[in-house]
């Protein structure tokens, strides 16, 4: 129900927003957003949640802050991040972070 509500919102939106003048042009938008074998919103769709892991005590090697926070354990993602962002034992290397929603992405390069 959820998914059909959401999936007729956007096709409103998107054809609305490229509300085309050419009829052809917009026939075949119209078919490739709502067809059910080769459109946009084609299945099955999958979505796995893999658990975050906590990082061992590794990490408090690559902060000097650490020891202000006892009890304090990042995930894993977060102290690999640290690590290298950390200028404590040398330059900083390019990091990019991608993880799920609530995973302490804003919190990896601070």
């Amino acid at each position: 129900m959820a998914a059909a509500q959401l999936r007729g919102s956007l096709t409103q939106y998107l054809t609305t927003t490229y509300a085309l003048a050419d009829e052809d042009t917009r026939g075949a938008l119209e078919r490739f957003l709502g067809h059910p074998e080769t459109g946009i919103f084609r299945g099955p769709y999958l979505r796995i949640r893999t658990p975050f892991h906590v990082a061992d005590d590794g990490w408090k090697r690559e902060r000097e802050w650490s020891a202000g926070f006892p009890g304090f354990a990042p995930w894993r993602h977060q102290a690999k991040a640290w690590a290298r962002l950390s200028t404590l034992h040398g330059p900083a290397r390019p990091t990019l972070v991608t993880t799920g929603t609530g995973s302490g992405k804003t919190a990896s390069p601070s």
